[in-house]
């Protein structure tokens, strides 16, 4: 093994303890930290796992644009029940709700592709079931064979593959967050038949949950004037569901093959949210008691057909057919008597179709020209009332849909250009045309987006140890069907349409006339591939985004109110920027810092620190920052391999800080700072049998968020929770 220079050492300690005292300044306890276990044991089998995380980074350092790859020993490490779980621990990834967050940008940002398509309407990451998943590769810049709606990166999950070999998988799980225990479970197979293969993942789940939160409002009340009040709520959900995922694959001879790939996903949820209330001053308006109920369900199924035409040509068609729908039911009490109720459903429907063309060119080029066709629908319908009577009569009970057609056309270019130099020249052109239908007459917009994208590689050595990468891309953000369909919706707080409401509880309505957000970038990274399997990265990105959409709150006439009210409707608000730099270290303690740990002490170490800076030029300073975007985030942790026991362990800590956000000229929201300390035990019985124990968000901290207006403030207070979990797996 390689020696390193003191100074070296120096910084790679100050690397990994500058983040534990960001932590430390967070108020979090001595001895919390992140993980990367490894089954442990037998020589041999620590041999065969620690060969995992070289292969994943080797992925890395042969990729042409910029990467992080997790294969199984991360996925599998905490025995998470979902890949939402998985995601949160990643740097520079955070999840806000079901959505990743990337750069610290908010939703609709990232881009998630599923096997690198799309990933479909109702795609639900917290119900997919990691043992499904083969890697996840997290690509910071767009490339032009997938879609370029890619600001801040895509995160691509890569699904389980027909196996080699016969596979009997099983995976029970039991976890606990409220109330009482909850039951998961996986069950695998996978059969191979000559040219034939088939895998056939089975994933049953429930999940139980109290939210605690105190929510104190001053704003105006029920009489127009001042108005003060405290609510507590105790939110308790549940729900249960499945989903598969079979995939059959077809060698049909030595140049062809035929894959067909299905994910089906249904689930029910329910909940009941009670109140107590408490007036300080004037004649507020105050949340209800609560109950709801609902479902989803979604499908998709996929067909692949490559045929390698020649050593030096390759083609591939593909098909796709999606379909998604969701269903509620909510009803609020007053005094014990039902008050309003809120009955609805949504579905979605799209038709993809994509092919492309590689051909190798002088053993030097690898050019790849391609086409992107979807089509897809969003279908609306929902009824409130109040007392029994509609709440907005001309709009209750009546369709709204949304429709997106997409056409895509793109061609890159994969260069070789030395054993050192190579680069990717790319470029995709979209036309995007949306349509919203109510009430009203069809709206409809289109939109042409051209994406040029080059990405250049510099190897200081052939083998690629060391390497600077560096990015010019175009990406774009496209409005969401949701956000098109401009159907109003009330405030909770302030139902009666002859009356006014507050800016801090507005109506709701969408946008169809809003366009595509641009963005054009620039990504550059250094990044140090250890002997062992080790890397430290270093990476600096900026964006500069036009059209930028934002959720405005603002005073309106509109048709369904004989008074002025406040609006919530996103729009293409201003011109924005943002920047960061981001650290990432892991390998072998005694790789890193060998002054401080031995060569063979199996602890492995990971650091990430990540340095984020925004601002929209339709807002004054200093907090005019993108919505969501903390100014920084990190985590840190180990995992260890106890020698002479097979036992491994391990914990994670991410943080983030309190930051304020200036929405508008007149609103900003304060969020209080965030901490997530994992942990987790694995024991290997044998080599088909081995049993994980895990405890997310120990010592959790309670979070606030606070909205502030010129003479008006709300302020909620949601009490941490923690969650714990163990599973046993099987290989029959």
């Amino acid at each position: 093994m390689s020696k390193t220079t003191p100074v070296l050492d120096a910084a790679l300690a100050a690397a990994l303890v500058l983040p534990m005292s960001f932590a430390l300044a967070q108020e979090v306890p001595p001895g919390a930290g992140d993980s990367g276990a490894r089954p442990a044991g037998s020589r041999l089998d620590r041999v065969e796992i620690i060969g995992k995380q070289p292969y994943d980074n080797d992925l890395r350092r042969r990729a042409q644009v910029a990467k992080q790859i997790y294969g199984r020993e991360e996925i599998d490490k905490y025995g998470d029940t979902n890949v939402a779980e998985v995601l949160k621990r990643l740097p520079g990834v955070s999840m806000q709700g079901n959505a990743p967050r990337m750069r610290g940008l908010g939703s609709g940002y990232t881009l998630m592709l599923v096997n690198g398509d799309p990933a479909p309407p109702g795609f639900a990451l917290d119900q997919l079931d990691p043992a499904q998943v083969e890697r996840i590769e997290i690509t910071k810049g767009a490339t032009a064979d997938q879609s370029a709606q890619a600001v801040a990166g895509a995160i691509n999950i890569i699904l389980k593959e027909a196996p080699k070999v016969s596979q009997r998988d099983l995976r029970v799980g039991l976890g606990y967050n409220a109330e009482r225990p909850t039951l998961s479970g996986t069950f695998t197979f996978g059969e191979k038949w000559a040219d034939k293969s088939l895998s056939l993942p089975l994933s049953v789940f429930e999940w139980r949950g109290l939210g605690q939160a105190v929510s104190e409002r001053q704003q105006s009340g029920l009489d127009g004037q001042p108005a003060r009040s405290i609510q507590a709520s105790d939110n308790a959900y549940s729900g249960r569901g499945f989903n598969m995922g079979p995939r059959l694959g077809w060698k049909i001879s030595d140049d062809q093959s035929l894959t067909w790939q299905n994910f089906l996903h249904y689930g029910q949820w329910k909940s009941r949210n009670t109140v107590a209330s408490q007036v300080i001053g004037g004649a507020p308006s105050l949340d209800d008691n609560s109950e709801s109920l609902g479902s989803w369900q979604s499908a998709r199924s996929n067909v692949q057909w490559v045929n390698h035409l020649s050593a030096a040509a390759r083609l591939e068609l593909k098909g796709g057919l999606q379909a998604s729908k969701g269903t509620f039911d909510t009803q609020t009490f007053r005094l014990g008597n039902p008050q309003r109720r809120s009955v609805g459903d949504s579905g979605e429907v799209g038709l993809t179709q994509a092919g492309n063309y590689t051909r190798l060119l002088n053993d030097v080029h690898s050019l790849t020209t391609g086409w992107d066709l979807e089509w897809r629908q969003r279908d609306e319908k929902r009824e409130v009332t109040e007392l029994g009577l509609p709440q907005l009569l001309d709009f209750e009970g009546q369709p709204f849909s949304a429709r997106i057609e997409r056409q895509a056309l793109f061609v890159q270019d994969e260069w070789e250009i030395t054993k050192q130099w190579s680069t990717y020249l790319g470029l995709r052109a979209e036309r995007i045309v949306t349509t919203s239908q109510g009430l009203a007459a069809p709206l409809s917009n289109t939109s042409t987006v051209a994406t040029p994208m080059w990405h250049l590689n510099y190897k200081f050595d052939p083998a690629g140890r060391d390497m600077v990468r560096a990015s010019i891309t175009r990406s774009y953000k496209a409005a969401g069907l949701g956000q098109l369909v401009a159907r109003p919706s009330l405030s909770t707080l302030f139902t009666d349409t002859k009356q006014p409401n507050t800016e801090l509880s507005p109506d709701r309505t969408g946008n169809a006339n809003l366009l595509p957000e641009l963005a054009a970038g620039i990504d550059m990274a250094y990044e140090k591939y250890l002997p062992s399997g080790g890397i430290i990265s270093v990476g600096f990105f900026f964006r500069d985004v036009k059209n930028l959409v934002r959720t405005v709150t603002t005073l309106q006439s509109v048709s369904w109110a004989t008074v002025p009210r406040w609006v919530s409707q996103p729009m293409n608000f201003s011109h924005a920027r943002t920047g960061g730099l981001e650290l990432e270290i892991k390998g072998r303690a005694g790789e890193l810092m060998p002054a401080l740990f031995e060569a063979r002490t199996p602890l492995n170490l990971r650091s990430s620190l990540n340095l984020y800076q925004s601002s929209v030029d339709a807002l004054p300073g200093p907090n005019n920052r993108l919505v969501g975007q903390q100014p920084w985030s990190g985590n840190m942790g180990f995992d260890y391999r106890f020698t002479g026991l097979p036992l491994n362990t391990g914990a994670t800590l991410a943080f983030t800080p309190g930051y304020t956000t200036q929405q508008s000229d007149t609103l900003s929201v304060e969020q209080s700072r965030s901490r997530s300390i994992d942990v987790f035990a694995q024991w290997i019985f044998s080599r088909t049998v081995s049993g994980r124990i895990s405890a997310n968000n120990l010592v959790p901290l309670d979070s606030q968020s606070q909205t502030l207006a010129a003479d008006a403030f709300s302020t909620t207070l949601s009490r941490g929770r923690s969650s714990f979990n163990a599973s046993l797996e099987i290989k029959l």
